[in-house]
């Protein structure tokens, strides 16, 4: 029986556990606490700190099906997605991991077991490659496995050795090959012809042995660790017995449905291929937080979109389709991901969103491309077209490039970058992640937070930061970090800031300004008054005061977040938070703006909750266990396996490791100042609670009882009031307006003795005074009608602006243009303008040039009339 692709990755999994692996659950495709990367590109990625020695895990051994995405940064396959058989953006990586616990003969014998005995590949038909100088590993195949001398390859370039990238965890590596046979062209590895299709990588096994330094040294990882990684697609399409990744069943029923979306019957079209694939990577983006926009990760997941649209297009769509296809992506991969089934209306919304908004401009140029295509003599697209397209409607440089290709057309990459250089700078510093970790200061350190029940206790200095250095002592007047063996400071995490505080012993302070975690150590940031030595016992004393302001509003966050979902929908999630003294901000998906109503129906729920008076308890539980009981958990966040459920009555279980009120009541009062949007398809709620949220209301009251009394009104009927006075004001405005008309009016009919005569034609040529510039249509109409034939040419200085209109009596248009007119004289006061050819208006920014201008008018139309 085939095996599928839910099936074999559950028979990885379960292979490993009953071989003492936990079982890790996939990270999110947003690295935690991991500058260095885009996206997540390797099984490895959520376990990086645990291979540095910096970060404990409650096991040695683990394995894990992690979604990937390569479509930005160094690694990006982007634009081959589509035309070759195993190129993706989003694929799943099979990974058993040793943290210490077994190395290189453990991993190649589970390797070779899993491959032989419980997935059936013929062992003649596989081959590996060590790296060359890896003879420990070349002898283990050899000799225990006993895999034929002639069929393990030494290869001697950076292929089998890896790295994550220019520094961080590195070692050599032993793949395995899977032969698909003498019809297939292609060598094995390290042959010329190695890039063929014969032999198919499927399983890297990485020998974490070393810890690579900016200036290329090798540092010894604390403990020899094993990484592996196996593509799931390669591996199905070999026991599927097919020889494309986009023949395998998962991808068959994504390119089935993608294809009845369409209307289309040719299966085989490589687009159907590429939208099959980016529906893939973009749904789980958006499931893991990434919104569509301009810059860093959410321009890749832009390009992403919009790619797999074109080729809708392309295909013959004749309406937004792409997200019809999340309904097919839950059918398959929503049992091993419930999150997307959870997050399901949000990706669809964001996705549809994002079409409907592409599709305005994509019609238009699309148009100017192929136009340009269709007329190009020669084969290079120019750099300006490139630029207009990707600045004016939107298409990414490696969408122009898509369609080039079907027309054996490349891109002018270099005229390109030079007419784009500010944006392309901004995309690469979005896109520049890299941190050096062999530059990070390294604190062994852990430090015990008492910190929920305490707000002072005594504690030892373990370690003192000055710069970006270690040292013995800090003295006065210096700024630094001091880490402790013990604290009561919360360090920033889950969105609620540091404490602040004092240590101190004798007359010795240490003012911390700000608390951050370091590794498991706890940074306390300040400044110092006195001096303070390594080994030195001090007293740690938060500021209580603002603590318990942060509580209320810590708590506050939770009852919101509860209060969103029952009134807005159970789409809603949370998308960032910070939670201080002074105020809560809680950023959130949905796609509109929340009405006054729900916004005030949120904000009396929470009060509702507030009044309700539940104890707050809190429970240590292990993190399916919580997942279990129904607490929220914010996908993508980074968890320990023990996790703090904190449950606020039956409305609000959330894992959560902030601080807290003991009851809800002790928050006291709720009230939301402002609900905006930040993203697309995010929002932000910004609040208060407890004495500054009454605060606030009794400034409010003072405010409204202050212009009752200005507006002689009680406060009941302000409202109706300001609608009587403003019922007036426009009464008045019209009036005003009717008034000046007449002026204006009569101001025309005095100016009637300036006309002039031009070769027999009436000519009138006036500067304004006290006139606005809207006033000079209607007044233009009246002159033209009074002289009857005639040119007529009006300016008026404002301030700083300049106000012209010229007229033409419908006789003489097709001697004189009143546009062309306008635009002569608009010219010479710096501005410019437009209109009919009997009426023309224009504006400018030079008033001392006025005078001048209308002067020149005259020669201007001795030579037209």
């Amino acid at each position: 029986m085939t095996l599928s692709t839910a099936d074999i990755r559950q028979k990885f999994i379960e292979f490993f556990k009953q071989n003492g692996h936990q079982a890790v659950a996939s990270s999110s495709l947003v690295p935690a606490d991991d500058p260095t990367l885009l996206f997540t590109n390797a099984g490895m990625n959520q376990f990086k700190d645990v291979f540095l020695g910096k970060d404990k895990r409650s096991y040695n051994r683990a394995v894990s099906s992690q979604r990937c995405v390569r479509a930005g940064g160094k690694h990006n396959d982007l634009e081959n997605v589509g035309y070759t058989a195993r190129h993706h953006t989003f694929f799943e990586m099979l990974g058993n991991f040793s943290f210490g616990a077994y190395f290189k003969q453990e991993a190649i014998e589970y390797a070779w077991q899993f491959l032989t005995d419980h997935l059936g590949l013929p062992k003649e038909k596989l081959l590996v490659t060590v790296y060359s100088e890896d003879d420990e590993a070349f002898d283990i195949w050899e000799n225990k496995i006993g895999v034929p001398a002639d069929r393990i390859i030494r290869i001697s370039t950076s292929d089998n050795f890896w790295s994550m990238g220019d520094t961080g965890p590195c070692g050599p590596c032993s793949e395995i090959f899977y032969d698909h046979g003498e019809h297939i062209w292609g060598g094995p590895p390290g042959s010329p012809e190695e890039d063929g299709d014969r032999f198919i990588e499927i399983w890297n096994l990485v020998f974490m042995q070393y810890n690579k330094q900016a200036d290329g040294t090798m540092q010894p990882l604390p403990s020899p660790s094993i990484d592996t990684g196996m593509g799931l697609e390669r591996i199905s399409a070999i026991l599927q017995n097919v020889h494309s990744n986009y023949e395998i069943d998962l991808f068959v029923n994504l390119i089935d449905a993608a294809a009845h979306i369409v209307g289309t019957d040719n299966k085989d079209d490589k687009s159907l291929r590429v939208i099959a694939d980016h529906i893939r990577s973009c749904a789980f983006l958006i499931c893991d937080g990434v919104m569509p926009s301009n810059e860093g990760r959410g321009y890749v997941l832009r390009r992403i979109i919009r790619r797999a649209v074109r080729h809708g297009y392309k295909l013959g769509a004749n309406d937004i389709f792409f997200y019809k296809l999340v309904d097919a992506l839950c059918t398959q991969m929503g049992d091993a991901y419930p999150e997307l089934v959870e997050q399901r209306p949000v990706i669809e919304k964001v996705l549809r969103v994002e079409e409907e908004q592409f599709s305005k401009t994509l019609d238009r140029g699309m148009a100017i491309l192929n136009e340009t295509l269709h007329d190009l003599d020669g084969d290079i697209l120019p750099g300006d077209v490139i630029f207009k397209l990707y600045d004016t409607y939107g298409f990414p440089v490696d969408l122009t490039n898509d369609i080039a290709r079907e027309h054996n057309i490349t891109l002018d990459e270099k005229g390109f970058e030079s007419a784009m250089q500010a944006q392309r700078l901004r995309a690469q510093q979005a896109s520049s992640f890299g941190v050096d970790y062999s530059k990070t200061v390294s604190v062994d350190a852990h430090t015990a937070f008492t910190g929920y029940s305490d707000e002072q206790g005594e504690a030892v200095i373990l370690d003192i930061i000055k710069g970006e250095t270690l040292t013995d002592q800090i003295n006065d007047g210096e700024e630094g970090v001091i880490v402790l063996d013990k604290t009561p400071f919360y360090a920033e995490s889950g969105g609620q800031v540091g404490d602040a505080g004092v240590l101190s012993f004798g007359n010795n302070m240490f003012i911390v300004s700000d608390t951050q975690k370091l590794g498991n150590a706890y940074a306390h940031k300040g400044v110092v008054k006195g001096r303070f030595s390594k080994g030195d016992k001090v007293s740690a004393q938060i500021n209580s005061e603002q603590r318990a302001a942060i509580k209320l509003n810590h708590s506050a966050t939770h009852l919101l977040h509860a209060a969103l979902r029952e009134v807005l929908g159970e789409h809603v999630t949370q998308k960032g938070s910070l939670v201080e003294a002074q105020k809560l901000r809680f950023d959130f998906s949905h796609f509109e703006s929340v009405t006054p109503e729900q916004l005030k129906r949120v904000e009396q729920r929470v009060n509702e909750e507030i009044r309700a008076n539940h104890e707050l308890t809190t429970k240590l539980m292990d993190l399916d266990e919580a997942k279990a009981s129904g607490a929220m958990a914010l996908f993508g966040e980074k968890y320990d396996e023990k996790v703090r459920v904190v449950s606020m009555g039956p409305f609000s279980v959330e894992l959560c490791g902030g601080t807290h009120v003991k009851r809800t009541g002790d928050i006291g009062l709720f009230t939301i100042l402002s609900e905006s949007g930040i993203a697309s398809g995010v929002r932000r709620i910004e609040a208060i609670t407890g004495a500054q949220a009454l605060e606030y209301t009794h400034n409010q009251r003072t405010q409204l009882s202050n212009a009752a009394q200005l507006l002689k009104a009680d406060a009941d009927s302000l409202v109706d009031k300001l609608k009587v006075l403003q019922s007036q004001q426009k009464q008045l405005e019209k009036e005003i307006e009717k008034a000046k008309g007449k002026l204006a009016s009569q101001q025309g009919a005095d100016m009637l003795a300036g006309v002039q005569m031009i070769n027999d034609t009436k000519v009138l040529i006036a500067k304004l005074e006290d006139v606005e510039s809207k006033a000079l249509r209607p007044m233009m109409d009246d002159l033209k009608n009074r002289i009857g034939s005639g040119v007529v040419v009006l300016g008026v200085a404002n301030g700083a602006k300049v106000g012209l209109i010229t007229g033409v009596t419908k006789d003489l248009t097709t001697t004189v243009k009143a546009g062309e007119l306008v635009n002569f004289v608009a010219a010479q006061v710096g501005g410019k303008g437009g209109g009919r050819p009997d009426m023309a208006q224009a504006g400018g920014d030079n008033p001392e040039n006025l005078d001048k201008a209308l002067n020149s008018v005259n020669e201007w139309l001795k030579d037209r009339l």
